[in-house]
């Protein structure tokens, strides 16, 4: 091994008080001394952090490199296989098997034609904001129920249950609840699920999860697909909502840009995509020894692959610590890349377009109610990045 290699030291490592968009330090520095670095995972366990893009995308296109829960070779005792139906764990052909029947129900063309729904969901949080204002936290007035309306829709989960169902996922996503009541959220919230995947094999409704009855799949497979698609389908966009207002709201030249220029949204929600990175990074196992930079990936090492510096490598974009929204964004790797790219990233785009339009657009005063230093943000503990709420005021 390369006695001259840069090492980052075990994470999660907080970000500077004050740069809430930013990556850690920590990694910024690893990137500037190169695309890899030697890690040393929190069980005490050697592995590898790649932080450039280049070799970040590369990984993830590499069959080599596994995906499998029960490989990952960071901590000292054995660690089971993901449950049936939760196939980002997984590689092919099981990954395949699940991920595939999905595909043509989360089509840009289909959720597309969500967008009147979409809208429609937008408007009934933006008129409850006004009716209660000139204030609000922005993360449970708008950021939070707009991706859990849709997304429980989409899988057919009963409008009376959705605020519980939130409050159990938002329970193991935090990166702050305790083991007891982690365990307790997440029994519960297969409890549900697989009430749910019976309820919709003996009446199926106009969902997706209807649809999947119709299919091989078990129900304890309906199951973890129910789960992956829920928490993620929640987690990320609602993240992506708060922390994206609370980035915009801090850079009044980009955020008068798209008051300016309406049609700008596209391109800002690509460039909030990079700039912000909420799943902040994933692991990969080599299944063989791989070259990597230059450097032997031994079979049987788990690298940490760090998409926020990634999405913010100077060799990929230019000055890439500035938010700039008439920047090409295009190859981000907030989606992920390769087998695993985000099934949900069409669904994301729409609802990121059409929500910050209409925020904007209904408040075009919408400023902090709070200095930026006092918004609490998630902990490197949560596996999503974002902020824990985000007081805003406007005029009236």
């Amino acid at each position: 091994m390369d006695e001259s290699l840069h090492t980052v030291t075990t994470l999660p490592t907080e970000r500077q008080p004050g740069c809430p968009f930013d990556p850690p330090a920590e990694l910024i520095e690893a990137r500037g001394h190169g695309p890899i670095s030697r890690y040393t995972h929190p069980g005490g366990k050697p592995g590898w952090m790649i932080t450039g893009y280049d070799l970040v995308r590369s990984v993830l296109a590499d069959p080599r490199f596994s995906s499998r829960k029960e490989l990952l070779n960071v901590v000292d005792f054995e660690i089971p296989p993901a449950p049936p139906g939760e196939f980002l764990l997984m590689d092919e052909p099981q990954h395949g098997r699940y991920r595939k029947p999905l595909v043509g129900k989360f089509t840009a063309r289909r959720m597309r034609l969500l967008t009147e729904r979409i809208e429609q969901i937008t408007n009934d949080c933006l008129d409850a904001m006004e009716a209660t204002g000139p204030s609000a936290d922005l993360v449970t007035a708008f950021a939070k129920p707009i991706p859990t309306i849709i997304i429980c829709e989409l899988l057919g989960v009963p409008y009376e249950d959705r605020a519980s169902f939130q409050e159990q996922i938002d329970k193991f996503m935090n990166g702050e609840t305790g083991d007891e009541e982690l365990l307790a959220a997440y029994t519960a919230t297969q409890d549900y699920l697989a009430k749910l995947v019976a309820a919709k094999r003996a009446n199926p409704t106009d969902d997706v999860l209807s649809e999947l009855t119709d299919s091989d799949l078990t129900d304890e497979e309906l199951q973890g697909i129910s789960l992956i698609l829920l928490a993620a389908g929640f987690d990320t966009t609602a993240n992506m909502l708060a922390l994206g207002a609370f980035a915009l709201l801090q850079d009044p030249e980009q955020l008068a840009a798209l008051h300016a220029d309406p049609a700008l949204v596209d391109q800002a929600v690509e460039e909030l995509l990079r700039y912000l990175s909420v799943a902040k990074s994933f692991m990969r196992t080599a299944l063989e020894d791989v070259e990597v930079g230059g450097q032997t990936i031994e079979a049987g090492t788990t690298v940490v692959l760090s998409y926020n510096t990634a999405n913010r490598d100077p060799e990929r974009y230019a000055d890439p610590h500035e938010l700039d929204l008439r920047r090409d964004s295009g190859g981000h790797l907030a989606f992920g890349h390769g087998i695993h790219l985000c099934l949900g990233a069409q669904l994301a785009r729409v609802e990121m377009r059409v929500a910050f339009s209409a925020l904007l657009g209904r408040f075009p005063t919408l400023r902090l109610a709070v200095p930026a230093e006092d918004v609490a943000v998630r902990p490197e503990t949560a596996d999503i990045h974002g902020v824990k709420s985000l007081p805003v005021t406007w005029d009236v």
